[in-house]
């Protein structure tokens, strides 16, 4: 097991809330009510915690003197490993909450099966993430359900969201040769056993919000590898870097 395979993996780990925690953050004094505006700040905060553990363990394996912060703010956008649904724009409150309970659902699944990591510090981090994740999928899954059984209007929404963010669903659970290096060494589950259940979840909360998932295999592929991001990562990266990078190692 190489080192730069662990490392890859921790930084698509640490990316993925990093990205999808910033987006949340955007919501930030702009929610539809004051109860989803404090609600999304602390799923952000959640995500943001998780990032500092997964990214400050990369820094750790990868060797070179590099912190969680460096990792976080001066790494350019081919540099990230985040998947491309984490990254898509927020959209309107049920786009926003579609994005979230897609990756809480693959969320959850993956660090429950990361608490049994053969690598103790990975587990160790899995197992007070997976507290707060089973929180926000359970409430993310509520506010689907909601919206989608709700009115006409709200019903439209969620089914526009769904189908414009399934086709980003796939990338989560098509495995390259860091995941099955990771797999192969006990570290990180095999993804493809993880789609079943997944599957099982999303489809029966899907079946009680009355909304349909799209019939199609397609998947959006290249943000986990940095092959490939869309150009909204690009655009949210200037907002969220800029005062490191203006300012070098500034601290307050």
């Amino acid at each position: 097991m190489s080192d730069k395979a662990t490392f890859e993996f921790l930084c698509r780990m640490g990316d993925n809330t990093l990205v999808l925690g910033h987006r949340v953050s955007e919501w930030c004094g702009v929610a539809p009510v004051l109860e989803e505006d404090i609600a999304l700040a602390n799923t952000a905060l959640d995500l943001i915690g998780q990032t500092q553990m997964w990214l400050g363990l990369a820094g750790e394996i990868e060797g070179r003197g590099r912190t969680a912060d460096d990792l976080a703010m001066t790494r350019d956008a081919w540099d990230f490993r985040n998947v491309l649904l984490a990254e898509q724009p927020n959209g309107d409150f049920g786009q926003t909450m579609m994005r979230q309970f897609l990756f809480d659902a693959w969320h959850l699944a993956m660090l429950q099966a990361l608490t049994r990591s053969c690598d103790t510090r990975v587990a160790e981090i899995a197992a007070k993430a997976v507290k707060e994740v089973r929180y926000h999928v359970e409430r993310s899954g509520d506010t689907v359900i909601g919206l989608g059984d709700g009115t006409e209007e709200s019903h439209r929404r969620m089914q526009a969201a769904l189908d414009l963010l399934w086709p980003y669903v796939g990338e989560m659970f098509i495995p390259d040769a860091v995941d099955d290096a990771m797999a192969e060494a006990g570290i990180a589950p095999d993804l493809t056993e993880l789609r079943a259940g997944f599957d099982s979840h999303v489809g029966s909360v899907m079946e009680a919000a009355t909304l349909t998932i799209p019939d199609t295999d397609f998947a959006h592929k290249g943000g986990k590898s940095g092959f490939r991001h869309s150009e909204h990562l690009g655009h949210m990266l200037t907002q969220m870097q800029w005062l490191q990078r203006a300012y070098p190692g500034a601290s307050w």
